[in-house]
């Protein structure tokens, strides 16, 4: 039992009376984490906040990450996100546990199995460049049960090319803007669309972007209303927010 789905299933059969409460309790006793010794794999994750523990690659040895994932999955938890994980430990992790994996955002999925598709979520970039956060973003809204329709290179440079897509942005729950530069995409999209607005700062552009802080410092001085700025190249971290903003929207 990993989400809270499975949780009130749970609850419903004692209530009618198809499993006697000792056996609910003997579920719901399992271990709320599982210690492995070099991690703490938090399998209770899913009911707090209504997505599995997400496994963040870079420092992690393959053998690591194999085995938190093999750990989640033995407790029946599917479309477990790896984040930054290079394909050669791809490669390796791949050989202990089922993954898809998607070498741009460097995210993998272990376990993967069927999603939902909830809601409209949009994914803008302001180049080409800036593909591999917006990817991880996607592909992390996607793994947690949402549509998501993909606007890349739109960037202000031609400011054309958004206005183009007006009608994937003025029907999108959340929009996600993703953009390196001077960062100028999120108040553009900002102040065309009436749903919440999440910027993405990448460390694409030149010197004087300072990887990617003149676009954050730029993001976070929008005069559009309604936009939230997650830190620089946080691709899956608007992928999450964009998925809890969407499916809160879905339950109103």
């Amino acid at each position: 039992m990993d989400n809270r789905h499975d949780m009130l299933q749970l609850l419903r059969q004692v209530a009618e009376g198809t499993i006697p409460p000792e056996e609910a309790l003997l579920q719901l006793k399992q271990e709320p984490f599982q210690d492995l010794g070099y991690a703490k794999v938090d399998l209770h994750r899913g009911i707090r906040q209504g997505a599995a523990e997400v496994i963040y690659g870079a420092g992690k040895t393959p053998e690591q990450i194999a085995g938190i994932a093999a750990a989640m999955g033995a407790r029946g938890c599917k479309n477990v996100l790896i984040t930054r994980l290079s394909p050669e430990a791809a490669e390796q992790v791949g050989q202990s546990v089922p993954l898809a994996y998607r070498p741009l955002p460097r995210l993998a999925v272990a376990f993967p199995g069927e999603r939902r598709e909830l809601g409209s979520i949009v994914v803008a970039t302001g180049g080409t460049s800036d593909m591999p956060v917006a990817e991880e973003a996607a592909l992390t809204a996607e793994v947690l049960g949402n549509r998501v329709t993909r606007l890349y290179d739109v960037g202000v440079a031609g400011l054309h090319r958004l206005l183009a897509n007006l009608e994937p942005l003025m029907s999108a729950r959340c929009v996600i803007a993703v953009a390196g530069m001077e960062g100028a995409l999120a108040s553009v999209i900002g102040g065309l669309v009436d749903c919440p607005v999440i910027a993405v700062p990448t460390s694409v552009g030149y010197g004087a972007s300072f990887g990617g802080l003149s676009a954050l410092l730029a993001m976070l001085n929008s005069c559009a209303s309604g936009c939230s700025v997650v830190n620089i190249d946080n691709g899956f971290g608007a992928g999450y927010l964009a998925s809890r903003i969407n499916q809160m929207e879905g339950l109103q």
